[in-house]
């Protein structure tokens, strides 16, 4: 082998010996930054293949400039042995292309590796929606973006403080927009917000990201190999890929900023003992929220605002309770949901307008004795003790039919004093009686009797019998 061999050989030993070292830096490393950003993004115990998407999308915001500073810390190693090259007979920009594939195969693998994670935990929450595969594209388009951004940096600048460089200006671009706050937002790296249940990614901002990413990486990659080889020859395909970066700008700033939209979705149901139905994504919601709807639905039965089914509907629909069915919201499965849902379908048996108005501060104290019993929950003190003590001292069928009685007087937070008395849980106590005894006399007492004497009758008692004032038998 001549001498010239030699010292190639050299050359490629110690380039390859450069590449191993970043790459076995960069898979570990990309791949625990990747996969830590991604399973904080994801909700509690809720397998939604949207949000899921919305994960591996925003980890790029956190794993691009990590990848973009070690391409340019790998691209400042390589930098040190260009002097090598020009002993070869090869294209200038081929060791660079070669060291680029290498580093943009390494984020990927990382990112692939992230994939994998979130695609089984998805499936282990049991999954719902619709699994986007140009999501997942648009986060590997916007990933192999950074690389070739932070190696091309190191490149064409080959200082130490480039790599600081490509840090701060990828960090900031990543950071400075909010998710949704803006179709600037929706630019690779994307900052997307959870996507609410009831509603789905749209396919063409996706498809958007993606065209926007593919052109910019092959405008970047043809202007360095033009560079590189002293050829105008690539400015034909510069354009051609700087048009498709355009045409995907176009797109994203038509969507105003929206990554999702409403979506139809088939619920999932319980039947027993009470139908409740929640989006499939949280079905396993189903055991935990019917034995919390039940108790309520048996205390306001009988009232007008008895149920039989719960429905999660999307909170664009206020929660209600009408026509038998109680409609609920909820986001995730984070602990106490169930208790969260509850206390909203007991935040709307009320007339919230009413209670704002009503000038009486102990109405919303014995509100709040009933909602803790409604609730399950100890009763809280207040200061009518004796109202508190007898309402706590009645049986539970007691306290239900009270209910049926004043539910008019509880939705409006109307109730007083005198509907806690013992006489109120007679049926023929009205509010209107409660109302006139309670303005006449504030304490309950033992009215008097005026005995009517029928003279007629006494006198039958006593064996006479009276005459008819012109003589006759009566």
């Amino acid at each position: 082998m001549s001498e010239l061999g030699r010292v190639s050989e050299l050359g490629r030993v110690l380039r390859l010996d450069a590449r191993r070292t970043a790459l076995l830096l960069a898979v570990p490393a990309l791949t625990a930054i990747g996969t830590v950003t991604a399973w904080l993004s994801l909700g509690p115990n809720v397998g939604y293949w949207d949000n899921s998407v919305v994960a591996l999308v925003n980890t790029v915001r956190v794993l691009g400039p990590a990848a973009a500073v070690l391409a340019a810390w790998a691209a400042l190693r390589e930098r040190r042995l260009d002097f090598l090259r020009d002993l070869t007979t090869r294209s200038p920009a081929t060791g660079a292309l070669h060291d680029l594939a290498l580093l943009a195969a390494a984020a990927l693998a990382a990112y692939g590796a992230v994939t994998a994670v979130i695609v089984a935990e998805t499936l282990a929450r049991g999954e719902a929606g619709r699994l986007h595969p140009l999501g997942a594209a648009a986060g590997a388009a916007a990933l192999v973006l950074h690389v070739v951004l932070g190696y091309l940096a190191g490149r064409l600048f080959p200082r130490p403080p480039t790599a600081v460089a490509v840090a701060v200006v990828t960090c900031l671009w990543a950071v400075a927009r909010a998710p949704g706050s803006s179709w600037w937002s929706l630019l690779p790296p994307a900052a997307l917000p959870q996507v609410p249940l009831f509603t789905g990614l749209r396919t063409r901002v996706l498809a958007d990201q993606t065209l926007w990413s593919l052109g910019l990486i092959a405008a970047l990659v043809l202007a360095y190999v033009g560079w590189a080889n002293r050829r105008a020859a690539v400015a034909v395909p510069v354009a051609a890929a700087l048009a498709l970066t355009a045409v995907g700008t176009v797109g994203l700033r038509a969507s105003h900023g929206q990554a999702a939209a409403p979506a139809p979705v088939e619920l999932a149901c319980r039947e027993w003992p009470l139908t409740v139905c929640v989006h499939p994504a949280l079905r396993n919601a189903l055991p935990a929220l019917s034995n919390a709807a039940t108790p309520l639905a048996a205390r306001l039965a009988g009232t007008p605002s008895a149920f039989n089914r719960v429905e999660q509907r999307p909170e664009r629909e206020p929660a209600r309770v009408a026509g038998g069915v109680a409609v609920v919201h909820l986001r995730d499965l984070s602990p106490g949901f169930e208790a969260r849902a509850v206390r909203q379908i007991q935040d709307a048996l009320v007339d919230g307008r009413a209670c704002a108005a009503s000038l009486d501060p102990a109405a919303a104290e014995y509100r709040a004795l009933v909602d803790a019993w409604l609730l399950g929950r100890e009763p809280p003190d207040i200061s009518d003790r004796a109202a508190a003590r007898r309402f706590r001292g009645w049986r539970e069928e007691t306290r239900r039919a009270w209910l049926r009685r004043h539910y008019t007087d509880y939705r409006h937070c109307a109730l007083g004093p005198g509907h806690f008395r013992p006489s109120s849980t007679r049926p023929g106590l009205t509010r209107r009686g409660l109302a006139r005894r309670d303005s006449t006399r504030p304490y309950p007492t033992r009215t008097s009797r005026r005995t009517v004497v029928h003279p007629g009758r006494t006198a039958a008692r006593h064996g006479v019998v009276p005459r008819r004032p012109y003589g006759g038998l009566r």
